[in-house]
């Protein structure tokens, strides 16, 4: 038994299981490191071939992952396990949570008109109705819209394409800081990232080329309000990246629409220019309701067949009583205003803090969306001074792969006044922090 890693077994299986198992229950942490296959071998009896079938399989499942003379470690999400963030302390403002203010969304109200008995849901997975509702949401914005789908929500979607689309090992291109959600689903999927550095632009076309020459089958990225960094894609910015996406018509291009309707700028989709493979994908929790785990998608004919082949083996179909809530409130004319509204407000509260924090010299990213991006050289003196302030704000290495530190910072329940005593206090806690921060 190799005592110090608590891994036992005398087989492969067995093996990767021990560790698995020691991952689940935190006796190995993310980052932790995992004896070389030789040690490990001999401390356990068997032949370094078993011992290193055993690190391929937790590989692939996204549990560990192996840095050339690093060894191999556990991963900074493992597969058994999410990178959660943690508790907001008690007496502290929110600001970390990426949601939207409840007060800018309507009232859920479920349809009373389907009753509970049993229908051929599999046969029509999606209500005509709603469908017909998405294609002339999704077209109004230049989305081609012939072949449309539903899931539950976008995790739901990208991660059952990518599933199918990919195998264990494969390559991903993957925002640079990007939504940490994503990017513990393709870690726990068995991918592997490669970073693609974001701008207030959104992607970089530069780092798309190198990640699509450096093996990447598929690109995931945001159009608009970029989360965390809030990159919006300029005109100039999509012709760029279509043709570079151009060169590799057999890469995946998944466009994450989340915020949409309260982005506060236009769409300019990468999916209107005939590219091969593509899938544009859109959600409702911003701004209908975060309990509404629904997606819109727009693809090409073979992205649809292999996502919905897979929908019908696992869940079937998208829930109707759901869907016939969602087409209400997409149909009701005082929740568009209400949307209007929260696009609107969102974007006065965004724009003073980044007008805040800039008239106090301190650099914010946030051109799009809810959320705000500062970068900071200590993350962990910006986040503990803050709290002393009686703000809680997120530390950005969960968003974070290779990019430098940040904090990001939800504006969307923060009004002017609050940006103002919220960018006096960063101005202090920088200030106070100077000998690690350096200035």
């Amino acid at each position: 038994m190799a005592t110090q890693y608590g891994i036992t077994g005398t087989t492969a299986k067995h093996i990767a299981a021990s560790v698995e198992r020691a991952v689940a229950e935190g006796s190995l942490a993310p980052g932790a490191a995992l004896p070389p296959v030789r040690r490990l071998a001999d401390d356990l009896g068997v032949s370094p071939g078993t011992a290193a079938t055993a690190y391929k399989e937790l590989r692939q499942r996204g549990i560990v992952v192996t840095r050339g003379r690093g060894g191999t470690v556990v991963a900074p999400a493992p597969a058994v396990a999410s990178r959660r963030p943690p508790r907001v302390p008690e007496g502290l403002r929110d600001l970390a949570g990426g949601h939207p203010d409840p007060r800018l969304l309507p009232g859920l109200v479920p349809p009373s008109r389907l009753s509970p008995g049993a229908r051929s849901h599999r046969s029509t997975p999606r209500l005509a109705r709603l469908e017909d509702a998405v294609r002339a949401w999704l077209g109004s914005d230049g989305v081609p819209v012939e072949h449309v789908t539903f899931a539950h929500g976008a995790l739901d979607l990208i991660g059952r394409l990518l599933s199918v689309e990919l195998r264990p090992g494969d390559a991903v291109a993957m925002e640079d800081p990007g939504y940490h959600h994503l990017l513990d689903l393709v870690t726990a999927l068995g991918l592997r990232m490669i970073p693609v550095a974001v701008d207030d632009e959104g992607v970089s076309p530069e780092a798309v080329r190198a990640a699509l020459r450096a093996g990447a089958r598929a690109l995931v990225c945001s159009p608009r309000a970029q989360n965390p960094y809030g990159g919006s894609f300029s005109a100039e910015r999509q012709e760029a990246l279509l043709g570079v996406l151009r060169e590799h018509p057999e890469v995946l291009v998944v466009e994450n629409d989340h915020a949409s309707a309260v982005a506060d700028a236009p769409l300019r989709t990468l999916t209107e220019a005939g590219l091969s493979r593509w899938v544009h994908v859109r959600t409702v929790s911003k701004f209908l309701g975060t309990d509404l785990r629904w997606a819109a998608a727009a693809c090409d004919p073979i992205t649809l067949g292999r996502h919905d082949g897979r929908l019908l083996l696992t869940s079937g179909w998208v829930s109707h009583l759901l869907q016939e809530t969602v087409y209400g409130l997409l149909g009701d004319e005082s929740t568009r205003a209400l949307v209007a509204r929260a696009e609107e407000t969102y974007a006065l509260r965004r724009n003073a803090l980044v007008r805040e924090l800039g008239d106090r010299s301190i650099e914010a990213h946030g051109a799009s969306g809810m959320n705000v991006w500062v970068p900071v050289r200590d993350e962990s003196a910006v986040v503990n001074g803050l709290r002393s302030y009686g703000w809680w704000v997120a530390a950005g290495a969960r968003f974070r792969l290779s990019a430098g530190p940040g904090v990001r910072i939800t504006a969307a329940e923060l009004d002017p006044a609050d940006a103002a005593r919220l960018a006096s206090d960063f101005a202090d806690v920088l200030g106070e922090s100077e000998a690690t921060y350096g200035g």
